[in-house]
């Protein structure tokens, strides 16, 4: 049987934030709009990295998880914190973050974040 370090990122990612949120298998998929009969095996199915659910379950299960999207998919735990704090955080916190990341390579015009800039030559 796999250790937990050699799931699949998205499968550890999973089952952090649902042990963090309280929830069972159960309680987690049957809120995320899976049917009750197989709410359990599919949330355990994802967790153990047999199965990957499609971007809309992905979506219900990051809304009822409260983390962003991005958050099951950061390699890095750093990283996943940064965008879980992102995401939870107030609107000072967030415009800081903004801000910091600024110069490198992300413009905001009207205080959204657009696409990354090209690359400036020296």
């Amino acid at each position: 049987m796999p250790t937990r370090n050699d799931l699949p990122i998205f499968s550890r990612r999973l089952r952090e934030a649902r042990e963090a949120a309280g929830l069972s298998q159960r309680n987690l998929g049957i809120e995320a709009g899976l049917d009750a009969f197989v709410a359990s095996t599919r949330v355990n199915r994802y967790e153990t990295g047999v199965h990957q659910p499609d971007l809309q379950t992905t979506r219900n299960l990051a809304k009822v998880l409260d983390v962003p999207l991005a958050y099951f998919y950061a390699e890095d735990n750093k990283l996943a914190a940064v965008t879980l704090g992102f995401h939870r955080g107030d609107r000072k916190l967030k415009e800081k973050l903004l801000n910091l990341s600024t110069p490198y390579g992300l413009e905001r015009p009207h205080g959204r974040l657009s696409k990354v800039a090209e690359p400036r030559d020296p």
